[in-house]
């Protein structure tokens, strides 16, 4: 990919990084604040379902639409921040943006009624949708490429962390204060962030240029991304509740969205100012970082939902307790994160790091495999998920590196916005995914154990018959002990099913991530020193 104009031609500020006279780390911690908010809210609401269903009288079932209205409306934004933020000015459209998800946060905490509170969270999602987008933009222009690893890894700790931790911080929330302070705690954080953000941050000329090119609103294409990727959030967060395609409501919204996407793809094609680039993926290495960002996203928000959920079903751990196997790992990707950061900076190739990440990945899932049963110890929980934690920061940093390669500045924004796309539509399939693999793996594995549950078996008899002997020594009459161990040995097989069907989930993410590294063979070598491959 090329842009008209020699590169001696361009200013200065295009490899030294724009800061209008401030320090650039003072603008990326600014930036930061609020998107962690942001991708903390995409989880943090999880373990409190129950308690909002409670007190606003509805059901478990009705009060999923707080997860899938905030996703929906996230999802539609994502894709067309970048034309938005070139069309009014980035600084004005974040600004904007952290006022809407801010304002929202406190209707959300005060919403009388489901209704109301579904309301405000597509108002909610509608704003956080251009956060992460409009920071990994500003950040992409506020440091050189030769700076950009650790300019990512600031916000890294945003976007891998705040997954990490929402369900424990979530948690702790809502048992000891009430689950409207989860939508409260964002708004001490939104008025600092947009008070700081008027100070120091400013918007890079070629920004101010963008206004005068972008052309007027492409309505149509406007309307059939929207429709498009509302349709899908729908088939992927209610496909498992409603059975998939057994119900007529997802089939004909799996229809719609297919229809409304691939009109999109065709139709931006053509277009002179389109909503989305789309031709961006002409690029090999572009088009691959966005696959390997999709399949990170899949497998950091899959294997975030299992292990806190496999203690809590089959353990009986609370939210909170779950939540906290996770954090260790969390504290990994901090350490980590720097490090990745300065191997970047240092002329590292990016795509060796993403090598030994997804390897590192696929092999402590694997690993996982191996030491995952009902009534795994807490520490265990805790060291699995760390090791699977290692792998994170070498994946995300460089691949948010290498999507920048080859793609000249003016049109970071179209990139920030196309790539979290990604990762956030890898994440909600990540999570259909393994919530589906588990319900069906389950089924399967409990039908073929039933099999060896029968009078025919010795095995069987002979584990029966000791399970009601000892029913029996405890005091229960024969009848009574019989039954018992008959009840027993169902828990038995159904904890075994769920175990197995668990492991099944953890090997196919496993493969999906060792399955990226023959990609790695299509993309550049992002050059040092602020000039991409592709070159200008």
């Amino acid at each position: 990919m090329s842009v008209a104009g020699p590169a001696a031609a361009r200013p200065a500020y295009f490899t030294t990084g724009w800061t209008n006279g401030h320090n650039p780390w003072a603008i990326a911690l600014v930036v930061t604040m609020a998107t962690f908010m942001e991708v903390l809210d995409t989880s943090i609401a999880n373990v409190s379902l129950p308690h909002i269903a409670g007190n606003l009288s509805v059901t478990q079932d009705q009060s999923t639409w707080v997860l899938t209205s905030y996703l929906v409306s996230n999802a539609v934004v994502l894709p067309i921040s970048g034309w938005v933020a070139s069309k009014v000015g980035r600084k004005r459209f974040y600004m904007t943006c952290v006022i809407i998800f801010t304002l929202s946060s406190f209707l959300c905490g005060v919403a009388p009624s489901l209704g109301f509170l579904i309301f405000f969270r597509v108002l909610q999602g509608l704003g956080g949708g251009g956060l992460g987008p409009s920071e990994q933009a500003i950040l992409a222009d506020t440091f050189p490429v030769a700076k950009r690893g650790m300019a990512f890894a600031v916000y890294g700790m945003a976007v891998v962390l705040a997954p990490a931790i929402g369900p424990t911080l979530g948690g702790f929330i809502t048992d000891h204060f009430s689950w409207r302070w989860i939508f409260f705690i964002n708004i001490p954080v939104g008025l600092v962030s947009l008070l700081l953000t008027q100070r120091l941050v400013s918007d890079p000329p070629h920004i101010q240029a963008a206004k005068e090119r972008t052309g007027r609103i492409d309505y149509v294409g406007l309307g059939l991304i929207a429709v498009g990727l509302a349709f899908l959030e729908i088939v992927l967060d209610k496909g498992q509740e409603d059975d998939w395609f057994a119900s007529s409501f997802i089939t004909a919204s799996a229809v719609i969205a297919g229809v409304a996407l691939v009109s999109f793809v065709m139709w931006e094609r053509k277009q002179k100012n389109p909503v989305v680039d789309v031709t961006l993926f002409r690029s090999r290495t572009f088009a691959t970082a966005n696959v390997m960002m999709l399949t990170l996203g899949l497998t950091l928000y899959a294997s975030t939902v299992l292990l806190p959920q496999f203690m809590q079903v089959l353990m009986g751990y609370s939210a909170q307790q779950a939540g906290m196997a996770l954090s260790p790992g969390g504290f990994v990707v901090i350490l980590l994160l720097p490090f990745v950061g300065k191997m970047l900076g240092r002329g590292v190739d990016a795509r060796a790091l993403i090598a030994f990440g997804f390897v590192s990945l696929s092999l402590s899932l694997f690993y996982m495999t191996r030491h995952l049963y009902v009534g795994i110890d807490f520490p265990t929980a805790v060291s699995l998920r760390a090791l699977q934690s290692i792998g994170l920061p070498f994946l995300f940093i460089p691949i948010n590196t290498l999507v920048y390669a080859g793609v000249p500045p003016e049109k970071n924004n179209a990139v920030s916005g196309i790539v979290n796309l990604s990762r956030n539509m890898g994440g909600d399939i990540g999570i259909a995914f393994a919530t589906t693999l588990i319900a069906r793996r389950t089924q399967f594995h409990q039908n073929a154990l039933v099999e060896h549950t029968s009078n025919y078996s010795s095995v069987f008899t002979a584990r029966l018959a000791a399970a009601a002997a000892s029913f029996e020594r405890a005091g229960a009459s024969s009848w009574e002990a019989t039954r018992q161990a008959m009840v027993a040995v169902y828990r038995q097989v159904q904890q075994q099913s769920v175990t197995l069907a668990y492991i099944d989930a953890l090997k196919a993410l496993a493969i999906a991530t060792a399955a990226m590294l023959p990609l790695l063979l299509l993309a550049q070598r992002p050059r040092p020193q602020g000039a991409p491959a592709g070159g200008h």
